[in-house]
């Protein structure tokens, strides 16, 4: 049997934590691997010994039959091994072309030769059909184009053993679709895949083979055609998880928030067109209201004006009948609203901070948490130790842990714990599952329906599919910046909805 990579026995320790504990791992020549394991599982803990960002304290790696050391990513670059990053690792104000050379510049008399590797760029995007512009800068391309330029990276090392870390968690249906298709078409070419996610229909749709591992520990490797998604995610949860949302009948009440003839004007230059076109709708006590939309149709300008974070140039925003259109941001947050952010880094923690002070981020000045000035120490302790514990947040030192260093699910975790313990009027949920495996997407799917039921107005913004569907009560679409169509998930289709979303159907919303 070939195998063009072994990894025999690796154990990697962090403090407090035994991240991967006695692994082995075998990919085979041509083969897509999954390595499939819930938030903090060790996944991405593996793959980064495996490209030599961490040394293992045991353990052997063997890249075609022959025993290696990997000090850092040249030598696994030397070795032919790319990877693309969970959170991408580019430069956002060079152009892509400059982005896929860093580092493999080729100078003549101290001048970067751009011609050739234009030239390879360009092959390379042709054969594999990952079409980019050369010339773009990163800042202003869909994050689907930047993760092509991470591929191209790769492509342009001639790296043959790729590994892809949660590749999807920021794709559109179609983007995902799309890599799919370029997965496969790699493989075809002889190059061989590890491929980590936590979404069982995209192993069904690609891998050869799946890798299980629960809490940093080896459960088992199987092959996927003869495996259904409920024997895996029961490997991967050590439970049977139930992949449908238990919900009641919605009972909405009154109006929490509504939202009337809000515009967000285009920042990109030459652009008149509004991002977010003249929106009306509202939100009511009991009842999830989602805003479904292919990635880029202004619901991010749109949650941002909502919240405060960005600016809007027309319209109003009321909480419970009173204008807040104007009002800062704490004022928001300490009136009723809660806001699960898209992006978790840049506006929902402070990856430097502990996760006691991440808990407390907008409660840290209540009477409660602080006095004269002063912090309470032992009272944000006990609260934070208090959410930990209800919503499963797991870290290698608890309360103390930095955030920065906890898994990507757990780092999402403490900010829907923060936000729904505020027990808020209107909850801003925004991707609140991205990048969650199936027993915390269920646990969080659980506490909204929760929150739903305990009288709160709650407005969902997804993109996945299965989620719109499950969770909510009423769908509003989002194409081009405007509300499309009004919907009730239990009449329409997923491919109808697809339509409506693709902007080849329109609906006229009805302003109830």
């Amino acid at each position: 049997m070939d195998y063009v990579i072994e990894m025999l026995n690796i154990t990697k320790e962090f403090p407090g934590i035994i991240a991967n504990d006695d692994i082995t791992l075998r990919l085979k020549q041509g083969e897509i691997h999954a390595l499939l394991g819930e938030n903090g599982a060790g996944k991405s803990t593996l793959m980064s010994v495996l490209f030599g960002l961490y040394q293992p304290e045991k353990g052997v790696i063997k890249v075609k039959g022959k025993e290696v050391k990997i000090r850092g990513p040249l030598d696994a670059n030397a070795l032919g091994i790319g990877m693309v990053h969970q959170h991408f690792k580019l430069v956002h104000n060079f152009t892509v072309l400059q982005n896929i050379v860093l580092g493999m510049e080729t100078t003549k008399g101290g001048i970067i030769q751009m011609a050739d590797a234009r030239k390879k760029v360009v092959e390379l995007s042709e054969k594999y059909n990952l079409l980019v512009d050369p010339d773009a800068i990163i800042s202003d391309i869909t994050v689907g184009m930047q993760q092509r330029v991470e591929i191209l990276k790769m492509l342009y090392r001639d790296n043959d053993i790729l590994i892809f870390d949660e590749p999807t968690a920021v794709l559109t249906p179609q983007e995902i679709d799309e890599l799919m298709r370029i997965m496969k078409d790699l493989t075809a070419e002889g190059k061989s895949i590890l491929f980590i996610t936590h979404k069982l229909n995209e192993i069904k749709q690609v891998a050869d083979r799946c890798t299980v591992l629960r809490r940093g520990k080896y459960i088992g490797t199987v092959d996927v055609t003869d495996t259904d998604k409920e024997q895996m995610s029961e490997m991967m949860v050590g439970r049977k998880v139930n992949l449908t949302v238990e919900k009641s009948e919605a009972k909405p009440g009154e109006v929490v928030m509504e939202v009337k003839d809000l515009c967000v004007k285009s920042v990109r230059e030459g652009h008149t067109k509004n991002v977010v076109d003249h929106v009306n709708f509202q939100v009511r006590k009991g009842e999830i209201v989602c805003i479904a939309g292919i990635d880029g149709n202004g619901q991010t300008e749109l949650v941002h004006a909502i919240t405060g974070i960005g600016n809007m140039s027309e319209g109003q925003i009321l909480i419970n009948g009173e204008d807040v259109t104007k009002k800062p941001i704490r004022y928001k947050n300490t009136h009723g609203m809660s806001h699960i952010p898209e992006d978790r880094h840049k506006h929902g923690l402070v990856l430097d901070y502990n996760l006691a002070y991440n808990l407390v981020l907008q409660q840290y000045f209540e009477p409660r948490f602080s006095k004269g000035g002063f912090l309470k120490k032992k009272e944000i302790n006990e609260y934070a130790d208090l959410l930990i514990e209800k919503y499963d947040i797991r870290s290698g030192q608890g309360k103390e842990t930095i955030t920065r260093s906890m898994s990507g699910g757990n780092q999402q975790k403490a900010i829907v714990a923060r936000e729904i313990m505020k027990n808020p009027d209107i909850l801003l949920a925004v991707q609140p599952t991205r990048g969650l495996d199936v027993g915390a997407i269920e646990y969080i799917h659980n506490q909204l329906v929760a929150q739903r039921d305990s009288g709160s107005a709650i407005l969902l913004v997804s993109l996945e599919l299965d989620e719109v569907m499950n969770l909510s009560d009423r769908i509003l679409v989002i194409y081009e910046g405007a509300i499309v169509a009004d919907l009730d998930p239990k009449q329409v289709t997923v491919q109808e909805l697809g339509l409506y979303m693709a902007g080849s159907k329109r609906k006229e919303a009805d302003h109830a």
